[in-house]
């Protein structure tokens, strides 16, 4: 990778980095990062219904859909988005996919990580990519692992904000200004298609976040996306 700072962004689903992420991606793109968006499955089976409602609907059909939408949502942020095609409903994990992911990692070095929470008993796919991006990190930091390779250093990873929060043990701790980037936040809501319910749902989200970064700041937000930090930080001062 070039100089530039990078992200890595670990979503389950297609879709899933645009509803709970999409702000960070394209306030960063801004900022000169090369942000790095691995979708781990179409959501094909699980969160694709408006699409299987379609008669002679197929699975090739499905994924071909979601792939556009994903790539056009992307391209509406500035990133750069990944499709590993390894399933939904259920996203199963083996060795494969998760050296394919300290690839990723050992390859940009991201500065910070995003992904899911760690449990959310509506949706199993969420969690396991949570896990998987973890031990992904962890392998890509020992030394012993394809040691020709520089190892990783220690990027924070904060995990987005999942559909139903009180159900998930998800707690916010860091609030981000998505105001002067909101509008490609919803431009790249609307390109996909197969999930339209959420576009209003997460537009409130984003205005129910942006006025509790408000109240937890004293600065005037509108828009905000929230984040769980998974690891401490270190800092030279507290304020």
């Amino acid at each position: 990778m070039p100089d530039a700072k990078t992200a890595l962004v670990i979503s389950a689903h297609s879709a899933d980095f645009v509803w709970r992420a999409g702000g960070a991606i394209a306030l960063h793109a801004d900022k000169g990062y090369h942000v790095r968006v691995v979708c781990l499955s179409f959501g094909e089976r699980g969160e694709s219904a408006k699409l299987w409602k379609q008669q002679g609907m197929t699975l090739a059909r499905v994924k071909e859909d979601r792939r556009r939408e994903a790539q056009n949502a992307a391209d509406a942020l500035r990133c750069e988005v990944v499709f590993l095609d390894r399933g939904d409903y259920p996203l199963r994990a083996d060795d494969e996919l998760l050296y394919a992911l300290v690839d990723h990692y050992r390859e940009i070095r991201p500065a910070f990580v995003l992904t899911h929470s760690l449990a959310d008993p509506y949706n199993f796919d969420h969690p396991s990519a949570a896990h998987l991006a973890q031990e992904a990190r962890i392998i890509a930091q020992a030394h012993g692992h394809n040691p020709h390779q520089p190892v990783l250093g220690a990027p924070p990873v904060f995990l987005f904000e999942p559909h139903q929060t009180e159900q998930c043990d998800w707690r916010p701790d860091v609030f981000l200004d998505i105001g002067s980037v909101w509008e490609r936040k919803r431009k790249a809501f609307e390109c996909m298609a197969a999930q339209e319910h959420l576009w209003e749902y997460y537009s409130r989200v984003a205005l129910q976040r942006g006025n509790q970064a408000a109240r937890n700041s004293g600065g005037k937000v509108v828009y905000g996306e929230a984040y769980q930090r998974l690891f401490p930080q270190l800092m030279d001062r507290l304020a």
